[in-house]
């Protein structure tokens, strides 16, 4: 490989982060930004957030816990927080059309799904 293209995937891959101070600034380098993102909502992003709260032994789902006062990645979280204060902003994040495009559909599934199991927990459904 050139240097070039050596110095583009190491740009990339430090730049895929949500936090730091080195924005993806090459197609390559958002592409990987919001690939990586979009791994984290939709169908998969709810079934990743359930695995790791129930393997922190966290609550399926608490409505009486204060979201932005409850411990993350403990007993007292839940995936629902994680979706709130967490998944629910990475739409807004994207930086690709495409991704904005299936950042959208895919949070609008995990809004239609919260919202059900929120009726379900309460009897409603």
């Amino acid at each position: 490989l050139s240097i070039e293209k050596k110095r583009n995937i190491v740009h990339c891959i430090g730049s895929h982060r949500f936090r730091g101070n080195n924005p993806p600034e090459t197609l390559e380098a958002r592409t990987l930004f919001d690939a990586d993102k979009l791994d984290s909502i939709g169908a998969i992003g709810i079934g990743r957030a359930f695995l790791f709260a129930g393997e922190v032994g966290a609550k399926l789902y608490n409505p009486e816990a204060d979201l932005h006062n409850t411990r993350p990645y403990t007993e007292e979280d839940t995936g629902y927080r994680e979706f709130k204060l967490k998944l629910s902003k990475i739409k807004d994040r994207m930086l690709t059309a495409e991704g904005k495009r299936l950042a959208r559909e895919r949070h609008a599934f995990m809004e239609e799904f919260f919202e059900r199991l929120q009726q379900e927990w309460e009897g409603k459904k």
